[in-house]
């Protein structure tokens, strides 16, 4: 029997573990912090009906924004976690299928800007803030590398660069305020410029195949030929992780830009205050699972199975008390930060934050039990439950948005999330089911 000095230091894993958490969470909360400071400044300082404009404007490009790429970054962590060093024969036909979803994206928010754009301004600052969606594959791909090679105090630093910058362009407005929202849009179009220039040579690496691929020991040459896949190959195998990372802004913005169209600018803001605090508490989830568990999961799923289940429960317990205790946080701090925060022009947002402080315990639920659906076939299946969920959002908002204004697009935000839940459940318990058989078979 080890004595409790043995039991109370933490092994090498465990404290490696602990160490990356720590630094990934220390980044989340000061990431969130700026958005947050981000948000406050720019309602405060462009007003309600402005405010809606460029929010509506960005979720627009944040929906289009995963078409490039098309979900590579999920299938990439896939494919090395379960091929290891084998995996970079996928490198040549990822680099032109990235070419191509990324043209189109850009493409799709031009054509927006010039045909459905009610407005030169909605116009122009759809144009402005194109270059986010160069600087969110950016972002994509060099974290990608980051989880690859588990450099996680360099993925900490990484993902503060871009609210960073616009914390920075949204002070401005506190000096000039009279520079408006075509000032912060191209603010934000010329910072994502320069993310892109930033994270270009570990771009460029990746597409290499330079990747110091951390759980699978020195590289191995391959014996015999490598099989190379085409585009065609890289879609049938790739779609489904696309489609999940679609279907997602589809399913979490578009209460913003169907009230701008549905009803006005105004209601638009007041839904997007709310919203950009949700996407700060949501960043906590995003934390744990996509930028530290996710690459992990794959690897232990093929690799290391008991491993992996224990992870899967502790994470689905931890997980909704987390979310139990932020929701409950929000229900009670909205009446108060709101109005002190945003000013008693925004206080018609305390009403949806109260409902909206229903999604944490949903949202940090669903994620975890989510986590179980790794592989391809079951990748289909998320499909399937994002696709649904985006559905009963869309369809709750149209309804609920004419009669209840932004109130009634946060209660379509509550019903999506319910159906995701429900969804993610259903496939768990699949899951579940089928492994139960192989072991009863085996």
């Amino acid at each position: 029997m080890g004595s409790v000095g043995d039991t109370l230091v933490m092994r090498p894993g465990m404290r490696r573990a602990v160490v990356a958490l720590s630094s990934l969470s220390l980044a989340t909360v000061v990431g969130a912090g700026m958005v947050f400071l981000t948000q406050t400044i720019l309602a405060r300082q462009l007003g309600a009906a402005d405010y809606g404009l460029f929010a509506s404007s960005l979720a627009t490009v944040t929906i289009v924004a995963p078409l490039a790429g098309f979900g590579l970054s999920r299938f990439r962590l896939m494919v090395y976690g379960v091929e290891g060093w084998g995996a970079d024969r996928w490198l040549r036909s990822t680099l032109r299928f990235s070419a191509i979803t990324t043209a189109l994206a850009l493409a799709i928010v031009v054509a927006c800007a010039f045909t459905i754009a009610p407005g030169a301004a909605t116009r122009f600052t759809l144009l402005a803030l194109l270059p986010v969606i160069l600087a969110l594959l950016t972002t994509d791909l060099v974290g990608n590398k980051m989880r690859l090679e588990e450099r996680y105090h360099a993925l900490s630093g990484w993902q503060l660069l871009v609210p960073g910058g616009r914390l920075a362009i949204a002070s401005l407005l506190l000096l000039m305020p009279a520079l408006g929202v075509g000032f912060v849009a191209a603010g934000y179009g010329v910072l994502s410029i320069a993310i892109v220039a930033f994270g270009m040579p570990a771009m460029v690496a990746l597409m290499r195949g330079e990747v110091k691929l951390h759980g699978h020991g020195p590289r191995v040459e391959p014996e015999g030929a490598v099989v190379v896949p085409g585009i065609a190959t890289l879609w049938s195998q790739s779609w489904v992780y696309g489609a999940t990372a679609l279907l997602y802004p589809v399913f979490f913005q578009i209460g913003t830009v169907l009230l701008k169209y549905l009803d006005s600018n105004v209601q638009a803001g007041l839904f997007g205050i709310a919203m950009a605090v949700m996407s700060a508490i949501y960043l906590i989830p995003g934390t744990i699972y996509q930028k530290y568990l996710l690459s992990k999961l794959h690897r232990w799923a093929v690799h290391d199975k008991p491993k992996f289940r224990r992870v899967y429960r502790q994470g689905i317990a931890g997980m909704l008390a987390l979310g139990l205790l932020v929701g409950a946080s929000v229900a009670l701090l909205a009446p108060w930060f709101v109005p002190v925060a945003f000013g008693e022009q925004y206080r018609g947002v305390v009403a949806v934050l109260m409902v909206l402080a229903l999604c944490p315990p949903l949202r940090f639920l669903s994620t975890s039990v989510g986590a179980v659906l790794l592989n391809r076939s079951q990748m289909g299946y998320r499909v399937r439950a994002m696709a649904l969920a985006a559905v009963v959002t869309v369809a709750l908002n149209v309804a609920l948005i004419p009669l209840y204004h932004a109130l009634g697009a946060a209660f379509a935000t509550v019903g999506g999330e319910i159906a995701l839940l429900s969804m993610m459940a259903r496939g768990a318990w699949r899951c579940r089911h089928e492994y139960a058989q192989e072991r009863a078979i085996k």
